[in-house]
């Protein structure tokens, strides 16, 4: 085995070719539902990353080159924000686990954490990979929060909940009005939109140790022209208060043509000033009613939800999404982790710690 850098903004055609293969292997692990990802698609999104995120990758390769056996990554953001983290990824393919490949990559992934100075790793699991739960209890993590990606399937929505809840909207929030973009937002905007995404700090976080992001109209741009470089379609729902103008919430989906039937649901929020009004029914109903209405090749909706977060499972459940995929957020020490690539007795560490 032979471990190697991976230069994502530089890489051979023939790198991307074997590197997709592998990720490809974990995504019919993880998604078995999905199609593969096409060449194209990665390298778009790869060779387009905002210039603030700092990217590291490697690749786990046999003899000959020929395989890649393992992948991991470690990026971080550059802002003012959250400087003590790093997050990362490891995969090895399930035929060579149990060969010490996965320590392998993270004693690369730790170093660059720790020439950053990143005092802390995050990392996700899931459900259908076991194996990297039990890497992460192994090396003295912690849970800091549970999640699940869920799934609705539009042939069981009750359409006439979302004409309900629309009618009840225009009762309840008579002071207020729909807007619709497609695409990058308007330049006029920016500065609303980037005060708005910040009511996501008001998601809950569970333990992790994560400071408030603020956003900036350039961070935003820099992030829209990679969602649209690897061919992804948004939409964005705003609900408006009329006597003001002010932006009172949104919600937002993605969709991409290699994935005809599949809309990603992003994020949602509304202040806190303005809930217990049916603003978010109301969004989500209307943005369904779109995506039933545009786009009717599309048969399913998956979005992600932390475990605690009640205000938006109820919203979804009532739709009638339902668990897909269980996933555990973890966390941990920048100097744990580095006393285990040396060799430390983990159970040591954990009295220690």
């Amino acid at each position: 085995m032979n471990i190697k850098a991976f230069h994502i903004r530089s890489a051979t055609d023939e790198e991307f070719i074997k590197v997709n293969d592998c990720l490809n292997v974990m995504r019919a692990e993880t998604l078995p539902d999905d199609p593969p990802r096409s060449l194209k698609e990665l390298k778009d999104n790869w060779c387009n990353l905002p210039p603030m995120l700092t990217v590291n990758a490697w690749c786990a390769w046999n003899d000959d080159s020929s395989l890649v056996r393992g992948w991991s990554v470690a990026y971080y953001l550059n802002t003012e924000e959250n400087q003590h983290l790093v997050q990362f990824e490891i995969y090895v393919r399930p035929e060579c686990r149990r060969q010490g490949i996965g320590r392998q990559l993270l004693t690369r992934v730790v170093e660059v954490a720790r020439q950053a100075g990143r005092r802390l790793m995050i990392t996700e699991t899931q459900e259908r990979i076991p194996a990297g739960a039990i890497f992460m209890e192994r090396l003295g993590a912690k849970m800091g929060l549970a999640t699940h990606l869920n799934q609705l399937l539009l042939d069981d929505l009750d359409r006439g909940l979302l004409l309900r809840w629309q009618n009840r909207a225009a009762e309840r929030a008579s002071g207020f009005g729909l807007g619709l973009w497609e695409g990058p937002y308007p330049e006029t905007e920016l500065p609303a939109v980037a005060s708005l995404q910040e009511a996501m700090n008001l998601a809950p976080r569970g333990e992790l140790d994560i400071e408030d992001q603020h956003i900036t109209p350039e961070q935003i741009r820099q992030f829209e022209q990679n969602i649209f470089a690897r061919g992804d379609e948004r939409w964005t729902m705003v609900v408006r208060e009329k006597a003001t103008g002010e932006l009172a919430g949104y919600t937002e989906i993605m969709w991409n043509p290699n994935r005809p039937d599949l809309v990603m649901q992003g994020a949602t929020a509304v202040w806190p000033k303005y809930r217990n009004k049916g603003l978010g029914r109301w969004l989500k109903a209307a943005m369904l009613e779109k995506v039933l209405r545009d786009r009717p090749q599309v048969k399913r909706v998956r979005t992600g939800n932390a475990d605690t977060n009640e205000a938006m499972l109820s919203i979804n459940r009532e739709l009638g999404f339902k668990p897909y995929q269980s996933r555990l957020i973890w966390q941990v020490e920048t100097d744990r982790v580095l006393a285990y690539g040396a060799g430390a007795n983990p159970e040591a560490l954990a009295v220690a710690g």
